[in-house]
């Protein structure tokens, strides 16, 4: 288990955290003949032998590094602009896979780096995806509406607040269900829901409050859930 999660903390790293949007755009443009692709290959692999901890996973993670550059030409040369919502989720499904295999396959036991507990690792992996990873996984899920509201004034918003906004209230949930304080999770919702509903009401916007709407239920939801998968592991150790 431990090994997986140490495998799906380099997937989240490499794949969102250290990739940047130039990245992905070159990619999208050159696709194989994007230098980026090979220098997120890379990356991958790198970050699989790392985590992993042992000499003897290095072929591993070479496998998954190969597969992964594979799966992404795959996705690269058959997405479209209609298609590349359903693509992202087959491309996350295949790299996840591929994880899993590797771990069945793989029989030994990763070391633990730096004298950190299994504990740890957990815990990072569990942060690190509600933040970016779930930002994008959520703005994924959604594309397929378009909100915008002719009414509303972006030139009023700050730049990205929204993001660092999901990202800030999945970490207080986080926290909330790790230290047993659930009934915090109703005052965080209905905080953010009597702040928005000012501006909804302003817009008038049918479309832009039933998007807000689900983005924020898919936000909370996806915090509890991993809360709970994060306090369920640590409870078995």
């Amino acid at each position: 288990m431990i090994l997986f999660i140490k495998l799906l903390l380099a997937h989240l790293l490499g794949d969102f955290i250290w990739q940047p949007n130039s990245w992905v755009s070159h990619k999208e443009a050159k696709k194989h003949k994007s230098i980026y692709l090979y220098l997120h290959i890379l990356l991958h692999g790198v970050l699989a032998a790392i985590l992993a901890g042992e000499i003897q996973f290095i072929p591993y993670a070479a496998f998954i590094a190969i597969t992964h550059g594979f799966i992404d030409l795959i996705k690269l040369n058959f997405q479209t602009k209609k298609t590349k919502r359903t693509w992202f989720i087959a491309d996350q499904i295949a790299h996840i896979l591929i994880l899993i295999g590797v771990v069945l396959i793989y029989k030994n036991e990763p070391i633990t780096l730096h004298g950190f507990g299994n504990q740890f690792w957990i815990l990072v992996t569990g942060i690190l995806f509600i933040t970016k990873p779930t930002s994008i996984f959520i703005k994924t899920i959604i594309s397929i509406w378009n909100p915008e509201s002719q009414n509303s004034n972006q030139d009023n918003s700050l730049a990205n607040a929204g993001n660092y906004i999901g990202i800030l209230e999945r970490l207080f949930v986080f926290c909330f269900i790790l230290t047993g304080h659930f009934e915090a999770i109703g005052f965080l919702l209905a905080a953010k829901s009597i702040f928005r509903f000012g501006d909804l009401k302003e817009a008038k916007d049918r479309k832009l409050t039933e998007y807000v709407l689900i983005g924020t239920l898919i936000s909370f939801g996806t915090a509890i859930v991993t809360g709970l998968i994060v306090h369920g592991l640590l409870q078995l150790l």
